[in-house]
């Protein structure tokens, strides 16, 4: 087990005084069985209304409402928690599912429901055809084809972060051959997608104190993954820009269907055109104490 400290602090300058409209903050660490939160604080400045509301997927928002006019906006979000996560996991899957292709129950297929679905046009089933070449055979492990495909993604991408907003489409990231953390994520869960898997994106922190892991330019970093639902297993936590399985130094933050419902912070403002001067992101993930 491993103790951390997170400071995630989002800055925004103007060049004169704008109306700020309502933000949209996504940046609660999300507690589970392998993580328990300690602490959570938002503070945001200029001083800010703050109500919470978790939204269809469960992920804690805020919502931050001001009054006044402001030349800056400063979000700082604070966290302590303990993570737990096995480095090496077994997963006991349901004889069901050990061979692909199988199928997912009726409840199981209505539950996952849009989580199924492509949310990028695949023009030809490029995308499709791609994922098919790392299955194996008629009968193929389902494990095995998961984490081929996870392997895969980092074998044909590399890694290039990029500072712009947005997210590359699948198919833009197989013809460019590089991208960043979003884009390999979108990438393995669109192909698994296109397998019949049900998958999610994920979006959080990477702890990356010894500097192993792509993503991250400090000891940590915000980085984007992806879970597979497995039945058994249940959701299995793939992250493809570092061919990893398991979370162990993965911190969630939100669960979506889609990369751009994972923004950790969203809004507009109102004032001149030329009003924004610009924004910048700092994160840090730390030890606090370690025990065994």
């Amino acid at each position: 087990m491993i103790s951390l400290r997170i400071h995630h602090r989002t800055t925004y300058r103007y060049h004169q005084p704008v109306w700020l409209g309502p933000h949209r903050l996504m940046l609660r660490p999300r507690e589970s069985r392998d993580l328990r939160l300690i602490s959570s604080e938002v503070t945001v400045s200029p001083p800010a209304v703050v109500s919470w509301a978790h939204d269809v997927f469960g992920n804690a928002v805020a919502t931050a409402v001001f009054q006044g006019m402001a030349d800056h906006l400063v979000i700082d979000s604070f966290a302590e928690l303990e993570l737990n996560a096995v480095a090496w996991p077994l997963f006991d899957i349901d004889p069901s599912a050990m061979v692909y292709p199988f199928r997912y129950s009726n409840d199981e297929w209505t539950d996952l429901g849009a989580l199924t679905a492509q949310q990028y046009v695949d023009p030809g089933g490029r995308l499709r055809d791609w994922a098919r070449g790392f299955v194996r055979g008629v009968s193929t492990d389902t494990l095995a084809l998961l984490k081929d495909l996870n392997a895969g993604v980092a074998s044909w991408i590399s890694y290039q972060s990029r500072d712009d907003e947005g997210t590359q489409s699948p198919n833009q990231t197989l013809d460019r051959g590089w991208g960043s953390c979003r884009d390999f994520a979108v990438l393995f869960i669109e192909a698994a997608r296109s397998l019949g898997f049900g998958a999610r994106i994920v979006s959080g922190y990477l702890y990356n104190p010894d500097m192993a892991y792509l993503g991250s330019s400090g000891a940590g970093s915000t980085h984007a993954w992806a879970e597979v639902f497995v039945p058994g297993a249940g959701w299995i936590t793939f992250d493809p820009t570092n061919r990893g399985v398991g979370g162990s130094n993965l911190i969630p933050v939100a669960l979506t269907r889609d990369i751009r419902q994972t923004m950790p912070v969203s809004g507009s403002f109102v004032g001149m055109t030329d009003a924004f001067q610009g924004m910048s992101v700092e994160v840090s993930v730390m030890p606090t104490t370690l025990t065994g």
